[in-house]
């Protein structure tokens, strides 16, 4: 299953499945649930879900715009430095423990929207990551249960504001401005997809260009070893998003740094899962 959220021209909140021709979707109203809801109910809530809306109308080109697939997830948390290429072009050793820093629920942006350049600084960079989605909550999971907790995966760019994230000690005021976390269009259910999302390319393109290319393969710690990790400390909750890092060729890594400006595509691309476009603005219009 194909899982999007999405907004009507009157404003209304809906959630639609992909089908053949497109996708129907009803509104939250109507469904009497949001897909975070529907994330947490586990398969048979969506499959109760997936039957309704099958006699959904088809929803027409133009008549919705994506929200970013959980507009409002429990938690974000980001994973740094988890590809070895990333670690050292970074100037890091890989690390034998995963660089972890949170992201908000004001940062995101949906498929289709613009990523948002700061008035306050001009380096904005590109990070296209797969994020994954948590579905059944715990804390203390084992490595061989770990892929039962995924409710699907997600397409996610991680923009960064450079000079802001080397401000402090720690990455997140980097890392979480307004507007710069694109997060879609789609959530993939994992019966679609390789268990982990193993064996998969991300791609990012700017303004058609490739500018990162690996296979999930590389990552140090996979998405089953991510959420091991994680639950020894904190408990995750249905809905919390986990953002496995980035591969190599960002533009802080660049002579000279290459960062998104205004007028500016990027575009984030994983195989079977679909690709974020989002179109760079200036915060203030400008």
């Amino acid at each position: 299953m194909r899982w999007i959220t999405y907004r009507t021209v009157d404003g209304a909140e809906g959630v639609g499945i992909a089908t053949d021709g497109g996708y129907r979707g009803l509104s939250v109203a109507d469904l009497g649930t949001d897909l975070l809801a529907l994330v947490a109910g586990g398969r048979e809530a969506q499959e109760r879900a997936a039957a309704r809306l099958a006699s959904a109308p088809l929803m027409a080109s133009g008549s919705i715009t994506f929200l970013p697939v959980l507009p409002r997830p429990p938690k974000i948390i980001c994973i740094g430095l988890n590809y070895v290429s990333h670690s050292r072009e970074s100037g890091f050793q890989p690390p034998t423990y995963p660089a972890i820093f949170a992201r908000y629920a004001t940062s995101l942006v949906a498929h289709g929207a613009p990523i948002l350049r700061p008035d306050v600084s001009e380096q904005l960079d590109f990070e296209g990551e797969l994020a994954v989605v948590v579905g059944r909550g715990g804390r203390h999971i084992t490595e061989a249960d770990a892929l039962d907790h995924v409710a699907g995966y997600a397409p996610f760019n991680d923009g960064s504001i450079r000079d802001y994230q080397l401000k402090s000690a720690q990455w997140t005021i980097g890392k979480t401005f307004n507007g710069t976390g694109g997060f879609g269009p789609e959530l993939v259910t994992p019966d679609e997809l390789p268990p982990g999302c193993r064996g998969l390319w991300l791609e990012t393109r700017l303004n058609g260009e490739v500018v990162q290319r690996a296979s999930t393969d590389d990552l140090i710690f996979p998405v089953a070893r991510l959420i091991v990790l994680l639950s020894e400390a904190m408990t995750l909750e249905p809905g919390d998003v986990i953002a496995t890092g980035t591969p190599a060729g960002v533009g802080a890594a660049r002579k000279p740094p290459l960062w998104m400006k205004p007028g500016d595509v990027c575009e984030v691309s994983i195989d079977g899962i679909g690709t974020l476009s989002n179109p760079i603005a200036a915060e203030g219009g400008a």
